[in-house]
């Protein structure tokens, strides 16, 4: 009996042992920097920011060609082969695309730097001189990456465009930098040539699909339009030397999502992308060449381009999908075939947070369909895993976690693919319910990461064996983070019982600045005496005791009600999406009313699902959606959810609107990284908001 209790006695300790070890210890520590007064921290692993985590490599040129000649045979890049394609017509008369899609096709890390060579040289045949610029407008895919490294084996600057911009800002991006050849895919040809007359330098257009836009015969004359493979073959015919790049050198001019005004392109250097590649590659551990990723989210956008440089640097294999065929039930995949992370089972997975919560709202939903035995088994092991990362003495073993993954989760873990062992979340702050959720469901950490386009997403990252939720971690080794005071909104680095204040980063991997904007770059990038250069964010932040950071508010969304309260837009939101009945929510403040509003796009499964079992008859969704008993049951989920996170009365929204149809990018709703973009929203829905506040 003695030894069966020991056995399970010395587990359970040493578990405990680790997580309170875990907890106390030292993340980050204080360092003496120049510039501004305030309180800043490094990472306890380094003194000083890190450039490079290989001698002899400066650039992402380099980066690459090291990387093929080591894993040379090995499998880098993957697309599905496309079987057929299908319309599928509803009741109600509504068409939607359907994909059946075959296994992955791969190149190799060789074939991928044949590619590379042969597109750079077919470039150069067209005419493109390293001192154009030429720009990448599509969707993330193996011709993207193929492209992005082919312009830099040349030295010529990228401009990174997302496939969902408007046609407004698609001018203004491409006029802006005077791009000379678009890379792009047949959707975006068909953009290209709509505003083609208000495009001032464009001289050559290179499509990336066997077919053609329908609408480019109207350019016939003005560009010379080719496609991908023609390049290639080009090139391979006709092969030219490299002309690498220096570090200083600029890599990317990427333009953001815009989320206020026009978007703003960010000068990159190659020195400053590979100090982030550098600081990720240095504190996730056990990454290696067996490592399959999953790559989906937009390349425009600087997460998934540090993440696919990334991969590169450690030899694993990046297989393409969308988040429209991610899933065995994703909304392109024809019924009874498998989605992208089915076929590819992937170990590592970087999402944004709006995707994540829409997991864990899918996973809730089937699991409170089942009902019964089903449901409880899940309520009770998700109990008992919730006590176990909590640091709680029951459900702690080790061995209890495989049970309860058998048992339970691995069905959950099979809509990713099953082998999914550590996921990078970015873009968006992510709701510590989510975070946890996803942490016991699929058995993995998210490392969630802190960064901005003008820091290429370096700044700070949870690390391994970090299980709080909420926070962002401590600074990245190429990063130093320091809060100044912010007196007009109260906070402070005196503050007690943690330093609090604008978050501003310095570092190797802080970008240049702004492409023809220099008082906007002037406004929000410093260089100190010591030569340090610093951006400064705008967010809020407060560091906890072992040096991690916790995002808490934002300059741009304190805003002030009639009788002189503050209200923080995003703070609030992120208190609110965890209702099931909400896919997005928009607070609206007006500083002549004493109370705020909501914008509120309803979740559809759930809000339909509620309204059956209330026996409410309907004809379509937007009918249940403004029925008064919907919008009461929807605001009084939102008055639970702030309750919850202990809001204050005049947070939470006094009246709601409640929509039907969902925010997209295609929509100019929000961003590519789906963020809302405020401005566009208060335009589109001017005459509901005023409605809130006059009925």
């Amino acid at each position: 009996m003695v030894p069966y209790i020991t056995g399970i006695l010395v587990p359970l300790l040493f578990t405990l042992v680790i997580h309170n070890t875990n907890r106390r210890k030292k993340r980050g520590l204080p360092v003496d920097v120049g510039g501004e007064p305030g309180y800043a921290i490094r990472n306890h692993r380094f003194s000083s920011p890190k450039t490079s985590a290989w001698e002899g490599v400066s650039t992402l040129a380099e980066l690459f060609d090291e990387s093929c000649k080591q894993h040379h045979d090995k499998p880098l890049l993957g697309t599905r082969k496309l079987i057929a394609r299908e319309i599928e017509v509803t009741e109600d008369g509504r068409s939607f695309e359907k994909l059946h899609l075959g296994e992955y096709e791969w190149l190799t890390y060789g074939r991928t730097f044949e590619a590379v060579c042969n597109f750079a040289s077919g470039l150069m045949q067209l005419g493109h001189s390293r001192n154009e610029r030429a720009a990448i407008f599509a969707d993330t895919r193996e011709e993207w990456f193929i492209a992005l490294q082919g312009c830099f084996r040349r030295n010529i600057t990228v401009v990174t465009i997302y496939a969902s911009l408007g046609e407004e800002a698609l001018c203004h991006s491409l006029n802006e930098t005077e791009v000379t050849t678009v890379i792009c895919g047949q959707k975006e040809m068909k953009k290209l040539v709509d505003i083609s007359r208000q495009l001032d330098t464009v001289k050559r257009v290179i499509y990336m699909d066997d077919e053609l836009s329908s609408n480019v015969s109207l350019v016939d004359g003005r560009w010379a339009v080719t496609s991908f493979a023609s390049v290639e073959v080009l090139g391979r015919e006709n092969p030219v030397d490299p002309d690498l790049p220096l570090p200083a050198d600029t890599a990317v001019i990427m333009y953001t999502s815009g989320s206020t005004g026009m978007p703003k392109g960010v000068m990159m250097t190659h020195r400053n992308i590979l100090a982030t590649v550098s600081a990720v590659m240095t504190i996730v551990p056990r990454l290696d060449k067996r490592d399959v990723y999953l790559a989906y989210l937009p390349l425009a956008h600087i997460l998934e381009l540090m993440a696919e440089n990334i991969m590169v640097a450690i030899g694993c294999s990046i297989g393409y999908g969308s988040p429209l065929t991610l899933t065995d039930t994703s909304n392109k995949i024809k019924g009874g075939t498998k989605g992208d992370a089915s076929v590819l089972q992937p170990t590592l997975l970087t999402a944004v947070p709006a995707i994540l919560d829409r997991v864990r709202d899918g996973v809730r939903k089937k699991v409170d369909a089942k009902g019964g035995l089903s449901k409880k088994l899940f309520e009770f092991a998700y109990a008992r895993r919730l006590a176990a990362i909590n640091g709680s003495w029951f459900g702690a073993w080790g061995l209890e976690k495989l049970l309860w993954n058998f048992l339970v989760f691995r069905k959950i873990q099979a809509i990713l693919g099953g082998r999914i062992r550590y996921m990078l979340s970015g873009g968006a702050p992510l709701s510590g319910d989510t975070q946890r959720f996803i942490n016991i469901c699929f058995g993995a950490p998210i490392g969630q990461g802190y960064g901005l386009t003008e820091t290429c997403a370096g700044g700070s990252f949870t690390e391994f064996d970090d299980t709080s939720v909420g926070r962002v971690g401590a600074p990245l080794p190429c990063s130093f983070i320091k809060l100044i005071d912010w007196p007009e909104g109260g906070y402070q680095i005196s503050d007690k019982p943690m330093p609090r204040g604008e978050i501003v980063i310095g570092g190797p991997n802080v970008t240049v600045g702004y492409f023809k904007n220099e008082a906007k770059t002037n406004e929000v990038y410093k260089v100190d005496e010591r030569g340090m250069r610093w951006f400064y964010t705008g967010d809020i932040g407060q560091f906890h005791g072992d040096g991690c950071l916790e995002i808490i508010d934002r300059k741009k969304d304190i805003v002030k009600l009639q009788h002189g309260e503050y209200v923080s837009l995003g703070k609030v939101e992120s208190a609110l999406i965890v209702s099931p009945y909400v896919d997005s929510i928009m607070l609206h403040v007006d500083p002549f009313h004493s109370y705020c509003v909501a914008l509120v796009v309803a979740s559809q499964p759930a809000v339909q699902d509620w309204a059956v079992k209330q026996g409410i008859r309907f004809n379509d969704f937007s009918e249940v959606c403004s029925k008064p008993e919907t919008l009461k049951e929807v605001h009084g989920s939102l008055v639970q959810a702030a309750k919850k996170a202990r809001l204050e009365k005049f947070e939470i929204p006094a009246k709601i609107k409640l929509l039907s149809e969902p925010w997209t990018p295609e929509s100019g709703l929000v961003t590519a990284a789906l963020k809302l973009k405020r401005d566009a929203i208060r335009k589109a829905f001017a005459e509901e908001l005023s409605k809130l506040y006059t009925s």
